[in-house]
């Protein structure tokens, strides 16, 4: 054990051992610990592409809005358009007939429940 001992001193008393040292704690304090270290500095990286990606979705979507608000000031027919499919107005002399896209499995072949079996 007094080998190994005399051995850290020795390393120890070396010029450069305490620099070495010194500078091995701090690139590490700098780099994993607190908020501005490296990698808090990639995630911050990271948050910025997807927020630009999210800032590129909204602006194409303001673009498109944008168009479809021109659209319905210029012209009478797109307005009436959108009235007729997204909220169901219609005309005083006209019938609208909602048609639903469910799948219902209804089998004609089945009995009824309230008839009795013979």
């Amino acid at each position: 054990m007094s080998k190994i001992k005399n051995l850290f001193l020795k390393w120890w008393h070396l010029p450069f051992t305490k620099y070495a040292l010194t500078i091995v704690i701090g690139v590490l304090l700098v780099g994993f610990v607190g908020e501005n270290s490296v990698w808090a500095h990639l995630r911050n990286l990271h948050r910025i592409g997807q927020l630009n990606d999210e800032i590129a979705d909204y602006n194409g979507r303001h673009k498109r809005d944008q168009s479809q608000i021109r659209k319905l000031n210029t012209n009478p027919k797109a307005m009436e358009k959108i009235a007729r499919e997204r909220y169901f107005m219609k005309a005083d002399d006209e019938d609208i007939f909602v048609l639903s896209d469910d799948n219902r499995h209804t089998n004609t072949l089945l009995p009824d429940s309230n008839a009795t079996a013979e």
